[in-house]
């Protein structure tokens, strides 16, 4: 479980408003903790588009050599390129497909993986160090980009001549990436949301908005349409008739068409999902909501292949995170001739109904843990509800989910008023 002694790291860094919680200050402390807790060594710095972005990364970079350590500055890069390229630390200036007036620090170690619980609260003691006497260096590299894309394509890329694909980049960091990726393994192209200005990332596009990817597709008679999150983490599809296809089954298409024997998802996975791996004889691991606690699962067991629902989807053949990009390849790759439909036909997804409740304080209310606790007894096998708060923002998620549609709004609704009224902001 995450670790409650955290003050300022969620479940994916440390993440806020700019200016309001995730202060320039702040984010000099962390570089500067982050440089300490690595030995002052060399911290490779990435960014998403965001506008505070600049800003940040100065701060973070300045921080770093007050303790000693080296900064390298690649730019604009997506998270998982930073994992790649991490050298004694990756860090990320991003706040994922949070809006545009957040922003955050993520970071990776020495080999790619994101941080520990327990690294987290140590670079949390060291945030009242004060600046050393040693002073590092700042540099700047123009070839990352190029260099994360000749792994991707190499280890992840096939034959897409003939697919017909719209890209929507969130205007975040896969923006002219993950589109040209796309055309020089065949396929013909359309990308949308890729005119980043610093204010627009997430806004009504992207992994976190598919309305423009779905118009988009069946507009233009594409085959599929392809959605990244701001940072490129995430990705999600719509298939040719517009419908959603989510993480949960694309983590199944490729589990069938990768011939993996087990696979690593979180409590917020689909059922339904769970029914298709037991037909296939494929193990499953359920981990606490986060793909770095998905990522530690497939570590711990050695397997290969996981995800979250919201399109985290992590492939450790040949990489050391979730990729967006290595993701949407894959996915491609795996259709064979069908449409996407079909390809995601093979898991009958049971219904949920979800609901995101705005809260003044995070800690569940006994009343809500009982009723919770009561209805999934009455539903027993049959259906289940899932409160948890969020690692990233005020908010309590209720997520209830059965095989009847009905049964589920219900149940969901009357959670999330029960929050409201126990929880209420």
């Amino acid at each position: 479980m995450p670790a409650l002694a955290r003050r300022y790291f969620g479940t994916d860094g440390v993440r806020g408003i700019v200016g309001e919680f995730l202060t320039p200050e702040l984010v000099e402390r962390l570089g500067r903790a982050a440089s300490l807790w690595t030995g002052a060594a060399k911290v490779f710095v990435g960014r998403d588009t965001r506008a505070s972005g600049v800003e940040l990364e100065t701060a973070f970079a300045r921080g770093v050599v007050s303790a000693g350590g080296d900064c390298i500055l690649g730019g604009v890069l997506p998270t998982p390129a930073v994992a790649l390229l991490a050298l004694d630390l990756g860090v990320v200036i991003s706040a994922s497909h949070n809006p545009p007036e957040y922003n955050g620090v993520k970071f990776f170690d020495a080999d790619g993986h994101k941080l520990s619980d327990a690294s987290e609260e140590q670079i949390e003691e060291l945030l009242a160090a004060a600046p050393g006497v040693d002073q590092g260096e700042v540099e700047r590299v123009e070839v990352a980009t190029d260099s994360y894309m000749e792994h991707i394509l190499d280890r992840f890329g096939t034959d897409l001549g003939g697919l017909r694909i719209a890209v929507d980049c969130a205007n975040g960091a896969y923006s002219g990436i993950a589109p040209q990726a796309f055309e020089q393994c065949g396929a013909t192209v359309l990308a949308i949301g890729d005119a980043p200005d610093g204010w627009n990332i997430n806004v009504g596009c992207g992994a976190t908005d598919l309305a423009l990817l779905q118009r988009t597709v069946v507009d233009g008679g594409f085959d599929l349409g392809i959605a990244f999150d701001g940072d490129g983490d995430r990705m999600l599809a719509v298939d040719e008739n517009g419908a959603v296809v989510d993480g949960d089954q694309i983590v199944a298409i490729l589990a069938l068409d990768q011939g993996v024997d087990q696979v690593a998802v979180t409590i917020m996975t689909n059922l339904g999902f769970h029914a298709l791996m037991r037909e296939h004889g494929i193990a499953v691991h359920t981990t606490d909501v986060g793909d770095r606690y998905v990522l530690e699962a497939l570590q711990r067991e050695g397997a290969l292949l996981g995800g979250e629902q919201s399109g985290h989807i992590i492939y450790l053949r040949d990489h050391v995170t979730g990729d967006g990009l290595a993701a949407g390849l894959l996915l491609c790759g795996a259709l064979g001739g069908r449409k996407l439909s079909e390809a995601a036909a093979v898991m009958s997804r049971w219904p949920q109904a979800k609901e995101n409740v705005p809260v003044g304080q995070k800690a569940l209310a006994p009343a809500v843990v009982e009723e919770v606790e009561r209805l999934n007894q009455i539903w027993d096998g049959y259906g289940r509800v899932l409160v948890r708060p969020s690692g990233t923002e005020p908010l309590i998620r209720v997520l209830a989910e059965a095989e009847n549609r009905e049964l589920a709004d219900q149940a969901c609704a009357s959670i999330a008023a029960l929050v409201r009224r126990e929880l209420g902001g």
